[in-house]
């Protein structure tokens, strides 16, 4: 046995191998990099037209550098957008963290307390992540319309938008905290048991400060999911001036009679560096949320 495993050793140090691994490391260089130019080429469109004056915004030379680099399209997106982004914000934040609560109490309840129908009960939670929301956008107008006449409010604009999000965000927030806490070790629950600790306390005092990474990625993807959504906004946001982001760059982009092209690129930009600053900073612990709980035991 010796033998056999000192002879592949020998094989694998001989100079074919070693050029056979440099090879394929290199091939996997290339089509990775190969990749990440293709994902690339349309931030790089986006980028150098954002610079361009309306002259030049021209399909064929869309590959091209500007002749000369100005900031009017820059500084034009962001009096238009500043805004929405504030209210954006104002909109995202509280929805992903009451959505990512919501979840997380779900998730242990599902996970540890097996009442009769509780499989059931968690089916038809999960029936909202697979509802197309132009399937009930007629209704749901009509009830946000008829709650508002209600309660005497106004049923658009934030409010409105930050609910729809916390009652859509909770069914994939349930599934996620679900999996993970399927994954924490029962002996861990029963210590809190044993020393006397009902449901609510084991959940706030073990359960909540081991769950750290799972509400990571239910914020960010809820953050995501809230911040680039545009056809609630469309229907529940009011006008540009009181709605999310997405309102403002539409109302940038076909505002005026001419296209604004550079300034559209430059609001996309612009729009979009919240989510990518998040995922930048925060990345790796959604990853490794992710597969937090992939794996029981």
């Amino acid at each position: 046995m010796s033998a056999k495993l000192e002879a592949k050793r020998v094989v694998s140090h001989t100079p074919r191998a070693k050029h056979t691994s440099v090879f394929a490391s290199a091939l996997r260089f290339f089509l990775l990099l190969m990749i990440l130019c293709i994902v690339l080429l349309p931030v790089y469109v986006l980028f150098i037209t954002s610079f361009k004056s309306g002259a030049e915004v021209n399909p064929s030379t869309a590959w091209s550098l500007p002749s000369e680099w100005k900031f009017d399209n820059w500084i034009r997106a962001w009096d238009a957008l500043k805004g929405g982004i504030v209210r954006s914000l104002i909109l995202v934040i509280p929805s992903s963290i009451i959505s990512a609560i919501l979840g997380s109490m779900n998730g242990f309840v599902l996970s540890r307390w097996k009442f009769p129908g509780s499989n059931i009960v968690f089916t038809l939670i999960l029936f909202g992540m697979f509802i197309p929301y132009q399937a009930v956008m007629i209704p749901l107008m009509k009830l946000v319309v008829s709650a508002g006449q209600s309660l005497g409010v106004t049923p658009f604009g934030i409010p409105a938008l930050m609910l729809l999000h916390i009652v859509y965000g909770i069914p994939i927030c349930t599934l996620i905290f679900r999996n993970y806490y399927e994954s924490v070790p029962e002996e861990l629950v029963e210590a809190a048991r044993v020393d006397g600790a009902g449901m609510l306390r084991t959940y706030g005092s073990v359960v909540l400060p081991i769950s750290i990474t799972s509400f990571v990625v239910v914020i960010i993807w809820q953050f995501t999911q809230a911040w680039n959504d545009f056809l609630f906004a469309l229907f529940f946001g009011g006008s540009a001036q009181t709605g999310p982001v997405t309102l403002a760059l539409n109302e940038l982009a076909h505002g005026s009679i001419m296209a604004d092209y550079g300034g559209s690129m430059a609001g996309a930009l612009i729009a979009s560096a919240p989510t990518l600053i998040v995922y930048i900073f925060l990345g790796k612990y959604f990853v490794s949320g992710m597969m937090s709980g992939s794996v029981k035991g």
